[in-house]
């Protein structure tokens, strides 16, 4: 369905470009398009190597089990279906970590690991469950006390005072994730979404 509306929205965009004969400034915008996206790149990159490879020696080390550990009963309140000391929530705090400081695209490696893991303890395949649904809630609302990528990208274009979002964006960020929580623990009343109970066994 995404390539359908994704092609669809392609056709589109090049039928109106030749019925109002604007190829000559499309042709130069993906030129500048293609500039601006390397530059991001190289700003953005080494930071986020940095920071991927500052996580990797803290998972190798075992700094990041014990974090889990230290963080596992906040994380309980949301995932009770999870068991404790499971890998899983290793994962999700390195994930959470790594929004917390706004390095969205580096935090998408351990919530990719964190979602395979939620999925080996779903009992369900075809179906999200309980745990699956609420980490993707606390993934996408993105809790964040340090938006570094945004700070970068603003200092990029030469704002004056890149880091004044700051504070807008720890405001904005608790309470999409308060919004979401909720929405999604009264989605999980509503519905019948399968969760495994602390004894072991499955139900819907």
């Amino acid at each position: 369905m995404i390539n359908i509306i994704w092609g669809g929205i392609i056709l589109l965009a090049l039928v109106f470009i030749f019925i109002t004969n604007n190829l000559n400034i499309v042709t130069e915008n993906l030129i500048n398009s293609g500039n601006e996206a390397l530059q991001i790149i190289l700003k953005i990159g080494p930071l986020l190597c940095i920071w991927i490879g500052i996580m990797r020696i803290a998972e190798k080390s075992g700094l990041l089990d014990k974090f889990a550990l230290f963080i596992t009963p906040v994380l309980g309140i949301f995932f009770k279906d999870i068991p404790k000391g499971d890998k899983a929530y290793s994962y999700m705090a390195s994930n959470m970590i790594m929004n917390f400081f706004g390095l969205g695209n580096a935090a998408t490696p351990f919530g990719l690991k964190a979602m395979k893991r939620l999925q080996e303890l779903n009992k369900f395949k075809d179906t999200a469950s309980n745990a699956m649904v609420t980490f993707l809630v606390l993934n996408t609302s993105g809790l964040a006390i340090g938006p570094t990528t945004v700070i970068v990208l603003r200092s990029m274009h030469e704002s004056r005072d890149p880091s004044e979002i700051v504070l807008a964006c720890i405001l904005v960020t608790i309470i999409s994730t308060i919004g979401g929580l909720t929405l999604d623990k009264l989605a999980r009343d509503w519905s019948n979404r399968p969760s495994i109970n602390r004894s072991g066994r499955w139900s819907k």
